[in-house]
């Protein structure tokens, strides 16, 4: 598991144990990770969070492995 998606796990977790973080994740991401994960995204960054209801489902995307742009010097793609 990339380090991603283990921090995508424990942001799930800690939205399923605490509604008030996940009620401020619903509301204000960037602010609730934050003030709960110490994570501080670049302004230009647009966090969504959104819950799966038993009727409805969600379904991400994700960036086109061809197209997204990989920062010099880093060994992950920007996300």
């Amino acid at each position: 598991m990339s380090s991603h998606e283990q921090l995508k796990a424990k942001i799930i977790q800690k939205a399923w144990e605490d509604e008030a973080f996940k009620n401020q994740l619903l509301a204000n991401p960037k602010a609730a990770l934050k003030e709960t994960f110490g994570i501080t995204l670049p302004g230009d960054f647009t966090v969504k969070a959104v819950e799966e209801t038993s009727t409805d489902f969600v379904l991400v995307i994700p960036a086109n492995p061809a197209k997204v742009l990989v920062t010099a010097g880093a060994d992950n793609p920007n996300w």
